[in-house]
C-alpha cells in the first residue's frame, strides 16, 4: 500500500527549505599516486530540511497521519516537492521526529527532515539537446514558429 502526503495539508515554506545529497563516492587515498574514487550507490538519497505553517485543524490531520499511516515517521510515503526540475512527486520519509512550535498564537511551525530516495533530474538525453542548444534563440524560434503555425498559416487557407 502506498502512503500519500494529506493533499490537504499545505507544501513546505520555502523559507529554511534546503536539499542536501549524501555522499555519492567512496575515496581511497593512494601510497602514491592520485586517490582512486568510485560511485557508492546507482540511485544517491539526499536529505531535505522542511518546514510547514499549518493551522490547527490541519497540524491535527497532520499528527494522525504521520502516527497512524507513516508509522512515526519510519515509513516511505509519497509527498509533492520542490527540486531542480520544479514540483514533482518523490518517496520520502522522516529521518527523525518532527518539531513543532506555537507561532502567532494560533498556527503551527513544523519542522523536520526528509530523506528522498533519488532526486529527480532530466534525463541525460535532454541534459545532452540542453547542453548543445542555445535557449535563447530556441524561445525565439518557438515563438516565430507558433505564429507561423497559428497566425499565418490559418490567414492562407481562409
Amino acid at each position: 500500500m502506498t502512503i500519500i502526503f494529506p493533499k490537504r495539508l499545505p507544501y513546505p515554506i520555502v523559507e529554511g527549505y534546503s536539499i542536501r545529497p549524501d555522499e555519492a563516492i567512496i575515496r581511497t587515498d593512494m601510497e602514491s599516486g592520485p586517490a582512486r574514487q568510485r560511485r557508492r550507490y546507482t540511485q544517491t538519497p539526499s536529505k531535505i530540511a522542511v518546514k510547514w505553517i499549518m493551522n490547527p485543524e490541519q497540524f491535527c490531520l497532520f499528527e494522525a497521519w504521520y502516527k497512524y499511516q507513516a508509522k512515526e515517521g519510519a515509513e516511505w510515503f509519497v509527498i509533492s516537492l520542490l527540486g531542480g526540475i520544479g514540483l514533482t512527486e518523490q518517496d520520502a520519509r522522516f529521518t527523525q521526529q518532527f518539531e513543532a512550535s506555537l507561532i502567532a498564537g494560533r498556527l503551527w511551525q513544523i519542522t523536520s527532515e526528509l530523506e528522498i530516495r533519488d532526486r529527480p533530474t532530466i534525463s541525460e538525453e535532454a541534459l545532452g539537446v540542453i547542453s548543445e542548444i542555445d535557449l535563447q534563440s530556441l524561445e525565439l524560434l518557438s515563438s516565430k514558429l507558433h505564429i507561423l503555425v497559428h497566425l499565418s498559416l490559418p490567414k492562407k487557407l481562409n
